[in-house]
């Protein structure tokens, strides 16, 4: 989750590039943002089978690298790494974790 700043063309050559590299990821399942109500916090969320596969992609260098310089782009920032247990609905509504 975070809070943004403006960001240039640099964050998103970054952004792509981590994108990317998780989508290639063995364990990879997908990813998806929200925004909060009054659009002031992102939350970008990616999900992976193993903790293996998020260790992966938390050592890729350009997220290294982009970690470095997070606060050209951010008022602030919070990572929660959490493990799904169940996931449930009415069926009318797919999702990656499904």
């Amino acid at each position: 989750m975070f809070i943004p700043r403006a960001r240039d063309d640099e964050f998103f050559l970054l952004d792509n590039a981590i994108a990317s590299y998780a989508e290639s990821l063995s364990g990879f399942l997908g990813s998806e943002s929200w925004f909060s109500e009054d659009k002031k916090k992102i939350n970008a969320v990616y999900y992976f089978e193993t903790m293996e596969a998020v260790r992966t992609f938390a050592r890729f260098p350009t997220h290294q690298e982009a970690k470095e310089k997070y606060a050209q782009w951010y008022d602030g920032y919070q990572v929660v790494i959490s493990e799904v247990q169940a996931t449930y609905g009415d069926g009318k509504m797919d999702h990656i974790t499904r």
